[in-house]
C-alpha cells in the first residue's frame, strides 16, 4: 500500500509561483510513476503532468507546459511540481497519483494510489 500526501498549496496572485510536493510512504518509491491532476469547481479532473518511475522523463499538458516543472527525489520519496507564471485558470484542487509501472502514465484511471489534494487559488 502507498500513501500520498500533498502539500504546498495556497493563495497566490497571478504571475506568482507555488511549489507543490507529493510525499509517498510505503513500498519502493523509485518504482512509482507519479502524476498530478487538478479539478476546478464544476469541471472534470484533468491531467497536469507526469513523471516516469526511476527516471527524470516528464510529460505536461499543453496548458501548463513551459510554466510547470515536475521533478522527483527518490532519496526523499518526494515528487515536486514547481508552478510558475500562475494564471487564475490554474485555480483548482491539485492531487498527486501513483502507480507501480515502468511507463509514463497520463490517464487517471491507470493510477492506483491518490492523495487527498491541496487547494491552489490564483487571484487576478
Amino acid at each position: 500500500q502507498v500513501q500520498l500526501v500533498e502539500s504546498g498549496g495556497g493563495l497566490v496572485q497571478a504571475g506568482g509561483s507555488l511549489r507543490l510536493s507529493c510525499a509517498a510512504s510505503g513500498r519502493t518509491f523509485s518504482g512509482l510513476a507519479v502524476g498530478w491532476f487538478r479539478q476546478a469547481p464544476g469541471k472534470e479532473r484533468e491531467f497536469v503532468a507526469a513523471i516516469r518511475s526511476s527516471s527524470t522523463f516528464t510529460y505536461y499538458s499543453g496548458s501548463v507546459k513551459g510554466r510547470f516543472t515536475l521533478s522527483r527525489d527518490n532519496a526523499k520519496n518526494t515528487v515536486s511540481l514547481q508552478m510558475n507564471s500562475l494564471k487564475p485558470e490554474d485555480t483548482a484542487v491539485y492531487c498527486c497519483a501513483a502507480v507501480y509501472t515502468t511507463g509514463l502514465v497520463i490517464t487517471q484511471y491507470e493510477y492506483d494510489y491518490w492523495g487527498q489534494g491541496t487547494q491552489v487559488t490564483v487571484s487576478s
